[in-house]
């Protein structure tokens, strides 16, 4: 099938046509035509399988085909939400990149900066915003945004905004937006919370499935490695070392982690920075977009920061620690081996992440490689010290206080919305925005 074949207007066919890109991936072809078809959507598709241009394109085309604002006042008809900023702003710059010629205009809003360039071009008009809940929230506390005239809402990593615990949140922007409008709930997963979320939500959705959550991708080789908690760190700085690994993201389970490890492997002469929520948002803009452009050899990032980090043709991907939640550690190894390119994940597994080893290899039923590097063999009389879940930390964060001033993570640089595959690949293909 062709993006021809989809119903999409020229100036969007010509839009994705200049990034090099004739043929939908499977989440587009099926997505495309059910949301043009106006009613509500409930899909389940990860992280890389061209989701987020599975809404967006069906969604300019909803747009410039309907009824026009009223005596040439924009009137923003799109609200789309997202649970970090990275993933917001790879949102915002597909649309973007694929709205160009349609006259559209769209902004995006997130906390960790400044609200007053945002608020103006609120005031400006606008067809298309982007948000986290938290700066939604704090713009209409301020009367500085109004969502009556919301035709069409998303939400997308609908599972990621449920377990960062903004349910609160989303449930007090529902009650702001007209009763009559489209709804596209995008996860990555079919939980018994995104089920409890799409029924009240969602009226007689198409559905779709594509991509399970716990299927790996085969162009992805996985590799474990035993090793002991304490040589972690070397056997990581070996590895890189011995294996001329040039650009690693590698997944740490806390935050502290991902510092601690940054300042390792500099004082080993490997370049690094952490990509986490504490950090600023210049800090993360800094780190992301010196990492795409090869200026530093490893990105330390937690899950949540990760969520919309989208690299072309990444080599290598690392769990430093396995992560709490089976399905997370399907998210993080997709990042490599993307759009025909292949890629390598390998974990560095400890006695204390044995369980967790065998949660992950019954989700993608499959018994994964093993090999000990001489010189880091672990110590076969190791025991096992319990590891506090990430459900046990959210509950200690959530008697905290939450600050009211934005969204979740730090803003990072865009990837130029563009699709994962190269452009000096053959004429016709497949891209995974």
């Amino acid at each position: 099938m062709l993006f021809t074949d989809l119903g999409l207007s020229e100036p969007i066919l010509r839009a994705i046509a200049e990034e090099g890109y004739t043929n939908p991936t499977p989440i587009q072809e099926k997505s495309i035509p059910a949301v043009l078809k106006g009613g509500d959507l409930l899909a389940a598709a990860q992280t890389g399988t061209g989701k987020t241009a599975g809404f967006t394109l069906p969604i300019l085309q909803r747009l410039t085909s309907g009824p026009k604002a009223v005596a040439g006042k924009r009137q923003l008809r799109v609200l789309i939400l997202t649970p970090t900023r990275e993933l917001a702003a790879q949102v915002q710059e597909s649309v973007l990149t694929y709205g160009k010629y349609t006259g559209l205009k769209s902004a995006v809003i997130f906390g960790g900066v400044g609200a007053n360039p945002q608020i103006k071009a609120i005031q400006a008009g606008l067809d298309i915003l982007v948000a986290t809940p938290g700066r939604l929230l704090d713009l209409m506390s301020q009367k500085c945004v109004s969502l009556e005239h919301i035709e069409i809402l998303v939400l997308d990593e609908a599972d990621r905004m449920l377990d960062m615990g903004f349910l609160r949140d989303i449930k007090k922007i529902l009650a702001a937006l007209p009763k009559q409008r489209q709804n596209l709930l995008f996860s990555a997963t079919f939980s018994t919370e995104i089920k409890a979320l799409a029924d009240g939500l969602l009226n007689s959705p198409a559905l779709i499935e594509v991509a399970r959550s716990n299927s790996a991708n085969e162009a992805i080789a996985q590799l474990i490695h035993p090793v002991d908690r304490t040589q972690k760190h070397p056997l990581l700085a070996h590895l890189i070392t011995s294996n001329a690994w040039k650009q690693v993201l590698v997944f740490t389970r806390t935050k502290h982690g991902a510092n601690k490890l940054v300042t390792q492997l500099e004082k080993d002469g490997i370049t690094s920075m952490a990509i986490h929520g504490n950090k600023s948002q210049s800090a993360r803009t800094k780190a992301l977009a010196e990492f795409k452009d090869g200026k530093i050899t490893v990105l330390v990032a937690t899950d949540i920061a990760a969520r919309g980090i989208d690299i072309d043709q990444l080599p290598h991907v690392v769990n430093y620690d396995l992560p709490n939640v089976s399905e997370d550690y399907v998210h993080r190894i997709g990042r490599t081996g993307r759009a025909g390119s292949n890629g390598v994940a390998v974990s560095l597994v400890c006695v204390d992440e044995h369980q967790m080893l065998r949660d992950i290899e019954k989700l993608i039923k499959q018994k994964l490689p093993q090999e000990v590097i001489a010189g880091f063999e672990p110590d076969p009389n190791a025991v096992a010290q319990p590891i506090q879940l990430r459900s046990q930390q959210h509950q200690q964060q959530s008697r905290k206080p939450r600050p009211s001033t934005g969204g979740a993570g730090g803003a990072a640089k865009p990837s130029g919305g563009r699709p994962t595959t190269r452009r000096s690949s053959p004429p016709k293909k497949s891209f995974s925005r």
